[in-house]
């Protein structure tokens, strides 16, 4: 079975079913705030990463 993770700008939620990450997506859509569904896989590697959102002068 697929599990997927939920992708905030702050977050990465644990791991769902298909229906259940569709459902928390719209949640977060009617509150306004951004977020989209990945694999677990690459969840783990966003969450293992060292990325840094550039900063504009």
């Amino acid at each position: 079975m697929n599990r997927y993770v939920i992708r905030t700008d702050k977050e990465i939620s644990s791991p769902m079913t298909r229906e259940e990450a569709i459902k928390t997506v719209k949640e977060y859509e009617q509150r306004g705030i951004s977020a989209y569904i990945v694999s677990e896989d690459e969840g783990e590697r966003l969450k293992n990463s060292k990325f840094n959102i550039p900063k504009w002068d």
